[in-house]
Parts: C-alpha cells; sequence; structure tokens
C-alpha cells in the first residue's frame, strides 16, 4: 500500500474562541497601513489553554461527524504557541520549561478525550505545523497501524499564542489569532468516513535564509487585553517578536518552492493544480506568493482574504481556509505554507500539503 495514495480528509472541525479584538483596542499602536497590508479587522482570543481548546475542537467534530474516539488509531498534536523547552528554560526555570512541552500537552489531550490506544504526537513548527503534522503521518504514522476501515486518526492544532504577545510591538501585536481545529484522517475506501480530499503527499522542512526572523524576549510591564475589552499590564512575561519585512520577504518564495517540490513528488504539473490555498498569514503575503507561483507556470485562483475576523491562525490556517472553501474546491487543491525556523536560527520553514477531491466530494457538492 503506497501511504500517499490511500488516505484522505474526511472532515474538518474548529473552534473559535467567542471573543474578539477589535483593530480599535490597540489605539494608536496599530500601524496605519496594518489593514491594508494583512486585511485584519478582528482577531479571537482566548482565555483557555490550548488543550481545551483542542477538547473543544474535537468534540465539535464528534458532534458533527458522530466519529467514536476508540476507533482513533493516532494523535498529532501541533501547537505554535508553547515555547521551545530550551528556550523557556533559559528564561523561565527548568519547572515553567515543563510545561511548554507539546508532547506532554498532547499526552494530556489523549487523556481528557479517553484516547488509549496508538501514537500521540506533540510537535510545535508554527505556521508549517500542519504540513509538518501531515508528513509525519504520511511518510511515518500510518504505514504502520494497519488502519482498519472503521478507524481514523486525527490532526489537531491548537494555537493560543496570545499568551506569548507583546501587544504594544506594532509588528506582531496585531497579527495572531487564537484557533483550535480538528481534521479527521481515514482510508480512501472507509465507508463509515468517505473522504472528501485525497492526500497526495505532504512535506515540510526547514531551509537557510538570509537572517533571523524570530526571537522570544523576556518583557516587564507588559500589554495585554482583558475579556472585557478592557487592558491590563502583566508584570513579566516572554514574548516573541518577528522581523516581519524579513519573513514577508521570504515567505512569498518558501511557498512557491514547497508547492514546486510537492509537485514533483508526485509527477504533476503546475497546469494541473486547480486551486491554492496557500497559509493566510496576510493579504499582501498572499499576493506576493501569487505572483511567486505564477512564475512557476501556476496560474490557478489563489485563496485570498481570510483573515479579516481571524488574523494570521499559524498552523490553524490551513485547516480553517480548508473549513471555510469546502464547498467551492474540487480538483487538485495545493496548500503550500512558510514560516518561521527555529527561534535565534537564520531559516525560515516551509511546507505544503497537496490534496485531490474525490468522486464522493465532487457529487456531494454538486448536489448541495
Amino acid at each position: 500500500m503506497n501511504a500517499s495514495t490511500n488516505f484522505g480528509i474526511s472532515a474538518i472541525s474548529t473552534y473559535e474562541p467567542a471573543w474578539l479584538l477589535g483593530n480599535d483596542w490597540f489605539g494608536g499602536t496599530i500601524a496605519r497601513k496594518f489593514v491594508k497590508h494583512t486585511g485584519t479587522e478582528q482577531r479571537p482570543v482566548s482565555f483557555e489553554d490550548e488543550v481545551t481548546m483542542a477538547v473543544r475542537a474535537t468534540t465539535n467534530l464528534q458532534r458533527e461527524t458522530g466519529c467514536d474516539l476508540q476507533n482513533c488509531a493516532a494523535v498529532v498534536f501541533v501547537s505554535p504557541s508553547f515555547v521551545p523547552v530550551s528556550v523557556a528554560r533559559k528564561h523561565l526555570g527548568d519547572q515553567r520549561a515543563s510545561e511548554e512541552s507539546v508532547q506532554r500537552a498532547a499526552q494530556r489531550f489523549a487523556q481528557r478525550m479517553g484516547l488509549s490506544r496508538g501514537p500521540v504526537i506533540g510537535i510545535n513548527w508554527f505556521c508549517a505545523g500542519y504540513a509538518k503534522a501531515m508528513s509525519i503521518l504520511l511518510r511515518h504514522t500510518l504505514p504502520t497501524l494497519n488502519l482498519g476501515q472503521e478507524q481514523f486518526t486525527l490532526v489537531i492544532t491548537a494555537g493560543r499564542i496570545s499568551r506569548i504577545t507583546d501587544y504594544e510591538c506594532k509588528q506582531t501585536g496585531p497579527l495572531f489569532g487564537d484557533m483550535a481545529t480538528a481534521t479527521l484522517i481515514a482510508r480512501a475506501d472507509s465507508h463509515r468516513f468517505p473522504t472528501h480530499f485525497q492526500l497526495l503527499t505532504a512535506n515540510a522542512e526547514q531551509r537557510p535564509a538570509s537572517g533571523v526572523f524570530f526571537q522570544f524576549h523576556v518583557r516587564d510591564n507588559v500589554l495585554s487585553p482583558t475579556q472585557d475589552g478592557g487592558q491590563m499590564r502583566t508584570p513579566q512575561r516572554l514574548v516573541f517578536s518577528l522581523d516581519g519585512m524579513g519573513i514577508a520577504d521570504a515567505a512569498p518564495r518558501a511557498m512557491s518552492d514547497a508547492l514546486a517540490k510537492s509537485l514533483a513528488a508526485v509527477n504533476l504539473r503546475a497546469e494541473e493544480v486547480a486551486r491554492v490555498v496557500p497559509h493566510q498569514a496576510g493579504a499582501a503575503i498572499v499576493r506576493l506568493t501569487a505572483m511567486k507561483l505564477e512564475d512557476i507556470g501556476i496560474r490557478a485562483e489563489t485563496a485570498n482574504g481570510l483573515t479579516s475576523r481571524v488574523g494570521n491562525l499559524s498552523s490553524s490556517s490551513i485547516p480553517f481556509a480548508l473549513k471555510q472553501l469546502w464547498h467551492g474546491l474540487h480538483g487538485t487543491i495545493a496548500c503550500p505554507t512558510a514560516a518561521v525556523g527555529n527561534p535565534g536560527e537564520a531559516k525560515v520553514a516551509q511546507g505544503c500539503v497537496l490534496l485531490q477531491s474525490t468522486v464522493y466530494h465532487d457529487k456531494r457538492t454538486l448536489a448541495a
């Protein structure tokens, strides 16, 4: 069995925190051209932790699909908002650092959902996390599982970047939103969970970059939102910083390169791509990505403009976009993404998930 051609996405569910932080909250700290460059006017902020958000997304999946979690054979849990343990140990000490383990969070999620079998994998690849999770499933996990027709695997994304945001930083403060998603992956011949999008391939890697785009810092007297829409000061917080111009320059090329590699891996031509659903980092970056894609012969429509009420969702961006566009996606769909590399390193992460709509999906959407 070729793992890359016998599994697919059956369903995607999301959990969107109810509280939305509008641009007006930032007052004079928000850049004048921010909306023009990003398209973002609101972003959800969660006051619950990543594991709780993941539980809520998975509960929505259970309600929408009727899936029995006793048939879940594996979980890949992705979060961009956990601080790498080495960084946390340096700034926060050993005890706090242990709380930043994504693997421990993944195991807590599995325990809360009653998942008692199969591998549970926790990863943090920031905005390229969804592509990395799919790559792990297709290349390493699924080939060893002997997945039954009634079984499935889950890819969970849970990002609460609000807890590591410096809200007074003009570059990063208003960029990101919090969200969790749950993607159900089943066999292509599953009758219980018919697949809508066949997984053709997925890849993710880190490549050298022109500079360091990403770092963590300890800040004092950090501005934060309150649940009633007000403001408060946190005495001290570990926050991230971005070289916005650097990553904005590198990301379009990285997404184009990742997509080209995915096509080559499955011997598809550029003109066979029917739709591009890239990581929604911001409207301007997506526009530049579309231009880079034209350079390699891809002229399919590139989805854009999905950040208005959610912002940049990091590793939840691709599944959220797929969910939003679900009924309009047909043929070969390319989902490239780009992200910062490890903090303090001159690297950029890139990845791509390549999908093909199934006959089942096309019939269902046409009938609708």
